[in-house]
């Protein structure tokens, strides 16, 4: 089973901090755009780490209290969700 969610965590923390990166990227280029929702959902399904990343390499969304406080409040409870089922 640890196997298992590290790969997934794995996963969706490189789907995180990559689509901070592509949505700063369309931001500069005038294009469409990742929706926001769209990116807190891939926080809560295991991609906070990333995108906590990505916000902070990429100084992408880091004026919106939605992503700057919701961002670490799911990595925080991420972690003790980790803890409590990995016993880490």
């Amino acid at each position: 089973m640890k196997t298992y969610l590290v790969e997934y965590l794995i996963f969706f923390n490189l789907i995180g901090f990559l689509s901070m990166y592509v949505d700063k990227t369309r931001a500069r280029n005038k294009k469409w755009r990742i929706k926001e929702s769209t990116l807190l959902l891939i926080a809560i399904l295991g991609g906070s780490l990333g995108s906590y990343l990505g916000m902070k390499v990429f100084r992408h969304k880091t004026k919106h209290n939605k992503f700057v406080y919701g961002i670490p409040i799911i990595l925080i409870i991420q972690l003790v969700l980790i803890k409590s089922v990995v016993g880490y």
